[in-house]
């Protein structure tokens, strides 16, 4: 599943794939074999996804103007919908730019450099990512992509089943 999601990633516009490791590095290190990607190991892994999303985030090009959050369990996500994502954010430059599918919120997101300050104080006590989004909600550019699968992740076996 992490092999085809990041293919997919590298397939889109974004400039550069970071691959975030944690809870068996090593085997998604070798599932991940030579693709292009950069990895960035997060030690504390077991403190919830904050701490990747803030590894990850640290570790973008001091020239990036935003990044795109892009879970490893979205299974079936898309290069378009990436892309679309990607554009939204080039074309209007919001805080932060939403793949949707029917009005309701998927992934990716995109955040917007500014808010990198606000994304290396998160943790699962404060909410997360979910705190910032909802700090910032009048600031949410939703895209439309046309794709349900941007509303799918896979959480548990049977979600792979429905997949």
């Amino acid at each position: 599943m992490i092999r085809g999601v990041v293919q997919t990633a590298l397939k889109s516009k974004a400039d550069e794939v970071i691959v975030v490791l944690g809870w068996e590095e090593e085997k998604i290190r070798k599932a991940l074999e030579g693709l292009p990607s950069r990895f960035v190991v997060n030690r504390n892994y077991e403190m919830g996804q904050s701490s990747s999303v803030k590894a990850g985030v640290a570790e973008a090009s001091a020239s990036a103007d935003a990044v795109l959050i892009l879970p490893g369990d979205v299974a079936m996500i898309d290069a378009q919908s990436i892309d679309q994502v990607i554009e939204k954010y080039n074309q209007t430059k919001p805080m932060i730019v939403v793949a949707g599918y029917k009005g309701r919120h998927g992934h990716p997101i995109l955040f917007d450099k500014q808010l990198f300050p606000e994304i290396a104080q998160i943790n699962e006590a404060n909410f997360g990512l979910k705190a910032v989004v909802k700090k910032h909600e009048e600031e949410i550019s939703l895209i439309e992509t046309g794709s349900q699968y941007v509303l799918r992740d896979v959480d548990t076996p049977e979600d792979l089943k429905r997949l």
